[in-house]
């Protein structure tokens, strides 16, 4: 009987093992997003006007997804960690990954922008690509730079209808 009970328990505390290692993955890896008060088609128009600088491998509007080419990053990382403890790397490489969706918040449309950036990086030869962890600096600026195209195109907006409104009453008149 024993031997049973402990053949059934032993996957349970397995099981609590890899809970915690899923746990710690989830957070050290937090994938920048950010929820913008923006129709979606607002939104991915900035977000296509931001994207503009990087080689686009993909993009689909109805999926909500662009993706770029792998693109050389050697320079910027051996930049970055010229102060570090680690040697230099041989080759750097990375890729972005957009999403857009749209969301409804309080009967308001609103759409959630998510960029994930791929980053590989080459040691020598010998060792070939290994994935390595982002500093999250581009992805945060890109949210930052979509945020600021949506907050001016929705301004202009404003103006206009501000106007528009002000030549009614003056030809009202």
């Amino acid at each position: 009987m024993k031997f049973y009970l402990l053949i059934i328990l032993l996957p349970l505390l397995n099981g609590c093992a890899n809970y915690e290692k899923f746990r710690q993955v989830t957070e050290e890896l937090e994938i920048p997003s950010k929820i913008y008060r923006a129709d979606y088609n607002q939104s991915w128009q900035a977000v296509i006007q931001v994207m503009r600088k990087y080689d686009i491998a993909q993009q689909n509007q109805e999926a909500g997804f662009i993706k770029t080419r792998w693109m050389d990053n050697t320079l910027e990382v051996n930049f970055s960690d010229s102060f570090g403890s680690s040697d230099a790397v041989k080759a750097a490489k990375f890729k972005l990954v957009v999403n857009v969706v749209r969301g409804f918040r309080a009967s308001r449309e609103v759409t959630k922008v998510t960029i994930y950036k791929r980053q590989l990086m080459e040691q020598d030869f010998l060792q070939g690509w290994k994935e390595a962890s982002t500093d999250g600096i581009i992805e945060k600026t890109l949210l930052y730079r979509i945020e600021r195209l949506i907050a001016t195109d929705n301004k202009l907006k404003e103006i206009d209808k501000a106007r528009e409104k002000e030549q009614l009453e003056s030809s009202g008149l």
